[in-house]
């Protein structure tokens, strides 16, 4: 029993249409669902990934409307990698976010830069051999379209950096490279995970933060993920049903929280594969909730919306 990779990760934003402009427009990401918070109905929970949102493609956020400012501190993701194909990739997109009004920084194959809820993010030049994850953009050429989730970094005390990590390398047969770095050699996928030291302050949850990520798993294998977990000594919760995939949530020892996805149904299971994240998809369990949701929510139209109407 192996994890395929990673699933997702999860942030939270403060503004879903800004969201929406920046993964889908300015880094080319296709929106492949418009849904709610399953557990805060009344927020919504935007998935970006490639063409058909493949696990290890997919970002996703809530958005908490007018959310004050996160933190990232211990226990809490505060950068996340996106591959790219080579060094030629990093000068085009360098380009890009600065007639996009966004600043980045340049480091030895990799590029840095924030979004706009200062949540931070580097072009990684992928050093894996991985089939690229790649969504359509008509501003963006397939070579330097982004190929996939590279990576993450989270902070942890720096009294513990140096101290073995079970969980991660025997229970979830992560590699560890040495200096807080590990590698997931998942079956159908790479990940490469960082410690590094927290900062004095702690952590806030709030806009531009990183609420959690998943490891993708087969789907018949999660309740034996779940059992396992449990005989290591773990809290762990009841699967949670997603609609898209199934869950399970845990923290880990320097308290990311950590969660175990399947990779099915996935995200056609009620959408055409053409016409993904166009729609406002709800739960059986909140359906009864669409007229008072569509009134709350902030209207949301993709790029492929607006391209389809500009085709009509």
């Amino acid at each position: 029993m192996e994890l395929d990779g990673l699933h997702h990760i999860t942030m939270i934003t403060a503004d879903a249409p800004r969201n929406v402009e920046f993964c889908a427009d300015v880094l080319g990401l296709r929106l492949v669902k418009k849904t709610v918070n399953f557990d805060a109905p009344d927020a919504y929970h935007l998935y970006f990934g490639d063409e058909r949102g493949t696990p290890g493609s997919i970002l996703t956020w809530f958005e908490f409307r007018d959310a004050a400012p996160g933190r990232p501190g211990a226990g809490m993701i505060h950068l996340i990698e996106l591959a790219v194909a080579s060094e030629h990739t990093l000068e085009f997109w360098e380009q890009r976010l600065r007639t996009r009004g966004c600043d980045s920084v340049r480091e030895e194959r990799r590029l840095r830069f924030d979004d706009f809820d200062g949540l931070a993010f580097a072009l990684v030049v992928a050093d894996h051999t991985d089939r690229p994850l790649r969504a359509h953009h008509p501003d963006i050429p397939v070579e330097h379209a982004i190929a996939g989730i590279h990576g993450a970094r989270a902070y942890a005390p720096a009294e513990v950096l140096g101290e073995p990590h079970a969980l991660l390398t025997e229970l979830l047969a992560f590699t560890d490279l040495g200096e807080s770095e590990y590698r997931l050699d998942g079956a159908e996928r790479q990940f490469r995970w960082r410690y590094d030291p927290a900062p004095a302050l702690p952590g806030v949850q709030g806009a531009g933060s990183v609420h959690h990520i998943a490891w993708a798993c087969r789907d018949a294998d999660q309740p034996d993920w779940q059992q396992r977990l449990r005989d290591a000594g773990l809290h762990v919760t009841p699967v949670l049903d997603r609609e898209y995939f199934t869950s399970i949530y845990f923290r880990e020892a320097r308290h990311v929280l950590f969660e175990i996805a399947t990779a099915g149904p996935g995200f056609a299971v009620d959408e055409d594969p053409e016409r993904l994240g166009e729609e406002l998809k709800l739960p059986p369990q909140h359906e009864h909730l669409r007229p008072l949701l569509q009134e709350r929510l902030t209207p949301i139209v993709s790029p492929r919306e607006r391209e389809r109407a500009g085709e009509a």
